[in-house]
């Protein structure tokens, strides 16, 4: 089975654009005493997570990234995870709820405006279910578009599988923080995964490790070019 990344793809003429967040976040924290990393990422996207049912002031809280202590990052954490996929990881910046906003232009069958989201119309989610497609998980976004036919779209909540394989793994990451639990590297350039950690079971995911790649499988790929779904390109991932 080959793997692919999954990018935005320009070529096309699309114009479609959304300002626009999802509709809840774990803050960031301030910079951890011992390792001093800090802040958040809304790499982490959980769309059809429904936070709506937290009290009202722990709600306001939600809607704020701004950094905060740790432990209070990790009170509200706790009272997150049971809302959350059991694989979630609840990580500074992760987002919940629905993507809300606005939009303008025109969009594809698929649509990327980030490397960490992966964006799709009914239709096109709807055809790729019926050839097989395993692992679209979507919700709505609450997008408000201007005139008539607004285009119906939904972003997929994509589930953390695989890892790098050890001869491009930062070996920091075994080593996380005793304080915080946060680990320090960088992405490597050049991606080769580690083919014993890649899903059976699903055509589309998020990298474990790298949460702002999002990877394919082949069949994921094949069905998209059968379908003729503009709006993203795919590039092969190397794979051992």
């Amino acid at each position: 089975m080959k793997f692919y990344k999954v990018e935005e793809d320009t070529s096309l003429g699309f114009t479609g654009r959304l300002d626009a967040v999802n509709k809840w976040c774990l803050p960031g924290v301030e910079p951890c005493p011992k390792c001093r990393l800090g802040g958040g990422v809304p790499w982490l996207a959980y769309p059809c997570v429904d936070l709506s049912g937290l009290p009202p002031q722990v709600l306001r809280k939600l809607k704020d990234p701004w950094p905060v202590p740790f432990e209070e990052f990790s009170r509200l954490r706790e009272l997150v995870r049971p809302l959350a996929p059991s694989w979630a990881l609840l990580e500074p910046g992760a987002q919940f709820g629905p993507y809300t906003g606005k939009g303008s232009g025109s969009f594809g069958g698929l649509f990327m405006q980030d490397p960490f989201a992966l964006f799709l119309r009914r239709g096109a989610l709807d055809e790729l279910r019926a050839e097989g497609v395993r692992g679209l998980d979507a919700c709505p976004v609450e997008i408000r578009f201007r005139g008539a036919n607004p285009p119906e779209l939904l972003q997929l909540q994509l589930q953390l599988q695989g890892r790098l394989h050890v001869d491009v793994r930062p070996s920091s990451w075994d080593s996380p923080c005793a304080s915080c639990g946060r680990v320090s590297a960088s992405w490597p350039k050049d991606i080769l995964l580690d083919s014993a950690s890649l899903p059976e079971d699903v055509d589309v995911f998020r990298h474990r490790e790298g949460w702002a790649t999002l990877i394919v499988t082949e069949r994921f790929v094949e069905a998209v070019r059968r379908l003729d779904l503009g709006g993203v390109i795919f590039r092969e991932l190397a794979v051992r």
